[in-house]
């Protein structure tokens, strides 16, 4: 063979390889600073601007908008919110300016088969309160901005004028923390949109319950009340949920707030979330001595207690959602048993040959179904061990 021929053949091999396939469907979106967000008030914990990642749609996407939130848990006082400050949790200035698109915000059709074509925003997470904080911090040592609704208000008012003011579909979406978001800001979203609109939500790993911990105290509720408080949130929830709770700030939590939304709402979810697990179930404070640590490690080392327990959350999410499931016409659920944490923006949870499914049906799948009305999605996984398709986050 001449150099020629072994030139073809190495190019050859080099293009069906598996990582240049990969690297050809890497889409890296660039940021974009809300250069107007000052004259709103709307800052970072430390004072510096927000920002998005917008990728346009084309074809039969171009009016059609797709906003996730992006997550990254929360800061409840002013010790963990001047630390948060100072990384990438809480100031534009030190993120990543480009963003990988995948999952839900990918654009390859045989990948996200629903929404690739869409107008693609990720919304950068640097409050620390889901978007909904609307206060300051200022002792004349340290100064914080508290000011998450400022910030999800400034994002929106900069992407109306770029075609999102008369978008004909839109989805308000969001993972974790920017899964509550989803909760927090849904029914203020669809008041941007214009009346002949199809306009619904989304929430991945954002159904954090309130649930007490093994210990019997309610940890994330202490954490939620604190974080309400510090940073403002109260005046921002849901105005029909708060008069109709004697403590008003429980509104932050899904499951109370749910009923009061009224725009078509898609709960994703698994119901082993790692992160309440590790948190809201069993956090750190409730087991000094480590007796859950094997378990946490890996779900196979949980002994008859702890796995009963586990399953007791299960059940308790499942009850949370009962109303829900047996009354929402225009709702979906997707809630599997993996112990995983956020299922939207990553590929292989998204849509793919191994991705995690109920009755053969992927996420993406139902929630395309949901979305467009093709048919009724809702989705409840058998308990664990039983799901063989899942991608746990721990063995």
């Amino acid at each position: 063979m001449d150099l020629n021929g072994v030139v073809a053949v190495v190019l050859a091999l080099l293009t069906c390889a598996p990582w240049r396939i990969y690297s050809q469907e890497r889409l890296l979106v660039p940021m974009t600073l809300v250069r107007n967000a000052s004259a709103l008030g709307a800052f970072c914990l430390d004072g510096s601007l927000p920002a998005y990642h917008l990728h346009r749609g084309f074809g039969a996407g171009t009016d059609n908008w797709l906003l996730q939130f992006e997550g990254g848990g929360w800061c409840n006082d002013i010790a963990s919110c001047l630390e948060r400050a100072e990384t990438r949790r809480g100031s534009t200035r030190l993120m990543t300016k480009l963003e990988v698109f995948s999952g839900i915000l990918g654009n390859n059709a045989s990948l996200n088969p629903d929404f690739y074509n869409w107008n693609r925003v990720k919304l950068r997470y640097c409050d620390g309160a889901s978007f909904a904080g609307d206060a300051v911090f200022d002792n004349g040592t340290s100064l914080l901005y508290f000011r998450g609704q400022k910030i999800w208000e400034a994002i929106i008012l900069d992407l109306l004028p770029k075609g999102l003011g008369h978008a004909r579909k839109a989805l308000l979406s969001g993972c974790s923390a920017g899964g509550l978001a989803s909760f927090l800001h849904c029914n203020n979203f669809t008041n941007y949109l214009p009346e002949n609109a199809i306009v619904k939500c989304l929430s991945d790993a954002g159904f954090f319950l309130d649930e007490r911990d093994i210990s019997l105290n309610y940890t994330m509720r202490s954490f939620y009340k604190d974080l309400v408080s510090l940073q403002g949130v109260e005046q921002n929830l849901e105005k029909n949920c708060t008069s109709s709770l004697k403590l008003p700030y429980l509104c932050f939590f899904p499951q109370y707030a749910l009923k009061y939304i009224t725009a078509p709402f898609f709960i994703l979810n698994s119901a082993y979330d790692v992160f309440q697990f590790h948190h809201i179930l069993v956090p750190p404070s409730a087991d000094l001595n480590g007796h859950w640590n094997h378990c946490k490690l890996n779900p196979e080392a949980c002994d008859e207690y702890q796995m009963e327990t586990l399953q007791g959350f299960r059940r308790d999410m499942l009850m949370a959602l009962r109303v829900f499931y047996r009354y929402s016409r225009r709702g979906g659920m997707f809630i599997n048993s993996c112990f995983a944490h956020c299922q939207s923006e990553s590929q292989d949870t998204w849509f793919g040959v191994d991705s995690p499914r109920i009755h053969n049906k992927t996420i993406a799948e139902a929630v395309g179904d949901w979305y467009f009305s093709r048919m009724v999605t809702e989705e409840i996984d058998c308990a664990y061990p039983c799901d063989s398709t899942c991608h746990n986050l721990i063995p």
